[in-house]
C-alpha cells in the first residue's frame, strides 16, 4: 500500500489560511455488476476527488470515473468493506485488509473535510465561518443599514455645527460692537454659551465621524473576505472543469482508437447503477416510434425513373444534369471568386478568454478577430438561401405534401455549411445591411439589416421571381456554458408560395459548439423543428438528434415525418443535416410488437426513398478558406453600388479577409467604441426627454418595421420596402454612417 503523500498547500491569498488537500493513491476493489463482480481499480484521491483507473498506466489517458467528496456520505461497511454515495449513487469499494480498510476510511473522510473547508473555509481568526449567500446579503444589508445611520448622524451634527457656528459669530459681533446698550457681561455669558455649544457640537461630529469610519473598516474587512472567498471558489471550480474536459479530451481519443471496444455496450441497472465504463458513456438517443420497411421487392435506383413530385422533376436531384430550370440560366451568371487569401495560422488559446465569460451572452463581450471568420452574422443569415432551388421546385408542386417534403428539406440545408465552421462571424452594428442580388442566376435577391443591437437581432427578407417569398426575424441568444457555447435562434421563418397561396411557418434548433477548454472544436445541431403550413394545416416534425460517440446510428441523423390537417402520415423523412435528405411514401401501416419499454411500435410500408437534397461539394483548399462553400466564397465580394452600411464595407471584416489581423482588432475596438458612445447618446437623449414629459424617440430601422403578422399573431419586423428603388437611384442620403 502507497504511503499517504501530502501535496502542495494551495495558494493562499492576503490574510487566508486554505487547508490542505491530501493526495492518497492505492489498489481497491470495485463492484461493477453481477456478471463481473468486484474488479481490481487503481484508486487517485486529490483535490478532494477520487478518482479511479483500470490500471495504473491508464492514469495519463483515460479517467473510468471520478467521486466527489465534498457532498458524498463515506460509511464502512463489513469485512473491509466502504460504501460511498453521492448525488443518488452508490459505489462499493473493498480493501485487502481491515488495516487499509480503516486507512482509506480516515483519509476520504478528511479529504471530505477538506474539500468542504474549501469551498467554506474560516476567516483569519477560524472562528467564524464564511456565510453563505443568503447570509451574506443579509449581512450586507444590515451593513447598509448601520452605514446609513451613521451617514444621518454626521449629517445632523453638521446641520448642528452650521448652526451654532452661525450663532456664536453674531455673538462675536455683537460683543466687539461698541455702540451696543447691552452690558458687556451679558454679552460675554452669551459668546461663552453659545462657544460650550459649538464645542459640544463638534466633539460629537468628531465621535460620529469616528464610529462611522470605525464601521466602514469593519465592513470591509467582511467584503475583503467575501472577494477572497469567491475568487478562491472561481479558481477551485476552473481547475475542477478544466481537468474534466481533459479526462473527456483522453476518453475521446481512446475511443476513436478503439472504437470497437466500445460499440454495443449498453447501461445496466445494477447495485451501484452501471458498469464502470458507463459512467463516461453519452446518452443514447430516443429510438424512433415507428419502423419502415420498403414495400419494394427490388431495390434498384433508375435515373428515368418519375418523381414523387408533380411536374415531371427528376427524383434524383442535381444542379448539374437534372435541374433543366437552372441550366437554361447558367450563361447570364457573371464570374464570381471561387477563393479568398488563406487564413493566417494564429494560435490563440480559446480557454484563457472564455473561462471569464461562463454563463454569460458571448454577443456582449468583446472578443479578437481570432475567433470569428471574415462575414458577418447578417451573411450567415443570408446563407440560408443556399439552396433555393429547393423552394424553385416546391413553388412548381401541385400537391401540398408533396411541397411540404421539399420545405422541410430546405429548412435541413441550412445547417449543411455549418459542419466544420466552429468560428463566430461578425456581430452586426446597429443598422448594418446585407444584400445579395441573385436576381440573373437564381431569381431571387435578398435584403437583411441589424435591428436591435442587444438582444442582437436581425431581419431578412428574399424576394423569388420563381414563385416564392422568404422573411424571417431572428435573435440570438449565444451562452458559454463552461465546456460548450450553445447558439439559440429565436424566431420564426415564413415562407410564402404566390401561385397557391401556402404559408409555412417553422424555427430553427440549437447549434453547439464542443471542446472549448481541450480538443478540437466540433458543432452540432439539436432539437425538434416543427413545419407548419398554416393555409393546409400540413405538418412536418423533424427530429435533429444530438451526436453521440457510442451511438450506433448514423452521425447527424434527421428523420421527419409529413402528416395532413387530420393527422394520417403520408411521407417519411430522413437523412444528415450535413449531407442529403430522403422521403419515403408510406402506401400502408400496421402495429408491430412492443419495443424495449413495452411501447408498440408503428410498422410503415413504404416506396423506395426519393432524393430530395444533397449538400454540394465544398471548394478545393476550403480547409484553408475557414471551410466556406461556394455561395460563402463570394458573399464579402466588393460589389458596387450597395449601400454605405453594407457588411462588405466593414473595414475590421475587410482586414481580417485579407490576413491582417492586428490591423483588424484596431478597427473592431474602434467601430465597438463609437457603437457604445451613440447608444449612450441615445440613452441620455431618453432620459432627457422623460424628465421634460417628451414622446421618447425609439430606434426605427430604415428598411424594416414592426408588424403583428396576420396568420401567427406574433410581432415581428417585416420588410417595408424601397431599397432596391434607393440603390435603382443610388440615393443613399437617409443611411446613417456606422463604419
Amino acid at each position: 500500500m502507497d504511503e499517504l503523500v501530502r501535496s502542495l498547500p494551495s495558494p493562499n491569498l492576503p490574510g487566508m489560511q486554505l487547508p490542505r488537500l491530501d493526495t492518497h493513491k492505492g489498489w481497491l476493489f470495485k463492484w461493477t455488476n453481477y456478471l463481473k463482480g468486484y474488479q481490481r481499480r487503481w484508486f487517485v484521491l486529490s483535490n478532494g476527488l477520487l478518482s479511479y483507473y483500470r490500471t495504473q498506466a491508464e492514469m495519463g489517458h483515460t479517467c473510468r470515473g471520478t467521486i466527489p467528496l465534498a457532498a458524498a456520505q463515506i460509511e464502512l461497511g463489513d469485512a473491509c468493506h466502504l460504501l460511498i454515495t453521492n448525488g443518488g449513487r452508490s459505489y462499493h469499494l473493498k480493501a485487502t485488509s481491515e488495516a487499509e480498510c480503516q486507512h482509506w476510511l480516515s483519509t476520504l473522510q478528511q479529504a471530505k473535510i477538506n474539500a468542504n473547508a474549501l469551498i467554506h473555509h474560516s476567516d483569519d481568526s477560524g472562528d467564524e465561518e464564511s456565510p453563505g449567500p443568503h447570509d451574506a446579503r443579509v449581512l450586507n444589508q444590515g451593513a447598509l443599514k448601520t452605514l446609513a445611520s451613521k451617514l444621518d448622524d454626521l449629517s445632523t451634527c453638521n446641520e448642528l455645527i452650521g448652526k451654532h457656528g452661525a450663532a456664536l459669530q453674531r455673538s462675536l459681533g455683537e460683543f466687539e460692537d461698541p455702540r451696543g446698550c447691552v452690558n458687556g457681561a451679558d454679552k460675554l455669558k452669551t459668546v461663552n454659551e453659545r462657544a460650550a455649544l459649538f464645542r459640544i457640537t463638534s466633539n460629537a461630529m468628531i465621535n460620529a465621524c469616528r464610529d462611522f469610519v470605525d464601521v466602514a473598516q469593519s465592513q470591509n474587512r467582511r467584503w475583503q473576505k467575501t472577494l477572497q472567498h469567491e475568487q478562491e471558489q472561481r479558481h477551485y471550480l476552473e481547475t475542477t472543469i478544466e481537468q474534466l474536459a481533459k479526462q473527456h479530451n483522453s476518453l475521446e481519443t481512446a475511443w476513436r482508437e478503439k472504437p470497437t471496444s466500445y460499440t454495443g455496450v449498453q447501461r445496466s441497472c445494477e447495485v451501484d447503477g452501471s458498469d464502470e465504463n458507463d459512467e463516461f458513456f453519452d446518452a443514447m438517443e430516443d429510438a424512433p416510434s415507428f419502423i419502415t420497411v420498403n414495400a419494394e421487392t427490388k431495390h434498384r435506383r433508375s435515373g428515368s425513373s418519375q418523381s414523387m413530385m408533380s411536374g415531371g422533376v427528376p427524383s434524383d436531384w442535381t444542379l448539374n444534369e437534372n435541374d433543366t430550370s437552372d441550366s437554361n440560366h447558367m450563361q447570364l451568371r457573371r464570374t464570381r471568386r471561387s477563393r479568398i487569401p488563406d487564413k493566417p495560422n494564429y494560435s490563440l488559446n480559446l480557454w484563457s478568454i472564455m473561462k471569464n465569460c461562463i454563463g454569460k451572452d458571448l454577443s456582449k463581450i468583446p472578443m479578437p478577430v481570432n475567433f470569428n471568420e471574415p462575414l458577418s452574422m447578417l451573411q450567415r443569415l443570408t446563407e440560408d438561401v443556399e439552396y433555393s432551388e429547393l423552394l424553385d421546385r416546391a413553388a412548381r408542386c401541385g400537391d401540398s405534401l408533396e411541397q411540404m417534403c421539399l420545405v422541410s428539406a430546405f429548412s435541413v440545408s441550412s445547417y449543411s455549411t455549418t459542419t466544420y465552421r466552429t468560428s463566430k462571424p461578425f456581430n452586426p452594428l446597429l443598422g448594418e445591411t446585407y444584400e445579395l442580388d441573385r436576381l440573373q442566376e437564381y431569381g431571387y435577391r435578398s435584403i437583411c439589416e441589424q435591428v436591435s443591437h442587444h438582444p442582437p437581432a436581425a431581419a431578412h427578407h428574399v424576394t423569388s421571381q420563381r414563385g416564392w417569398t422568404l422573411w424571417q426575424h431572428i435573435t440570438i441568444d449565444s451562452k458559454f456554458r463552461g465546456k460548450y457555447i450553445s447558439v439559440v435562434p429565436l424566431g420564426k421563418i415564413h415562407l410564402q408560395f404566390h401561385s397557391s397561396g401556402n404559408h409555412y411557418v417553422w424555427s430553427k434548433v440549437t447549434s453547439t459548439v464542443h471542446n472549448i477548454i481541450v480538443g478540437k472544436l466540433w458543432i452540432d445541431q439539436s432539437g425538434d423543428i416543427d413545419v407548419v403550413n398554416i393555409t393546409t394545416k400540413d405538418t412536418c416534425h423533424l427530429k435533429f438528434s444530438p451526436y453521440s460517440y457510442f451511438s450506433r446510428d448514423v452521425p447527424r441523423k434527421v428523420t421527419g415525418m409529413v402528416e395532413d390537417c387530420e393527422g394520417t402520415s403520408h411521407y417519411i423523412l430522413s437523412g444528415t443535416w450535413d449531407e442529403k435528405m430522403e422521403s419515403a411514401k408510406i402506401v400502408d401501416s400496421s402495429q408491430g410488437s412492443g419495443g424495449s419499454e413495452g411501447k408498440q411500435k408503428t410498422v410503415y410500408q413504404t416506396l423506395q426513398p426519393k432524393l430530395l437534397w444533397k449538400k454540394y461539394p465544398l471548394p478545393d483548399n476550403a480547409e484553408n478558406m475557414h471551410y466556406f462553400s461556394a455561395l460563402a466564397l463570394t458573399l464579402n465580394e466588393p460589389e458596387e453600388g450597395v449601400a454605405p452600411t453594407d457588411s462588405r464595407m466593414r473595414p475590421d471584416q475587410r482586414l481580417m479577409e485579407a490576413g491582417l489581423w492586428d490591423e483588424a482588432n484596431t478597427q473592431k475596438q474602434r467601430l465597438e467604441e463609437c457603437q457604445r458612445l451613440e447608444r449612450k447618446r441615445r440613452e441620455v437623449q431618453s432620459m432627457q426627454g422623460i424628465e421634460e414629459g417628451q414622446e421618447v424617440e425609439v430606434y426605427q430601422p430604415l428598411w424594416f418595421e414592426k408588424r403583428t403578422d396576420e396568420t401567427t399573431r406574433e410581432s415581428s419586423y417585416i420588410y417595408r420596402g424601397g431599397y432596391w428603388e434607393a440603390k435603382e437611384r443610388q440615393d443613399w442620403s437617409m443611411c446613417p454612417e456606422i463604419f
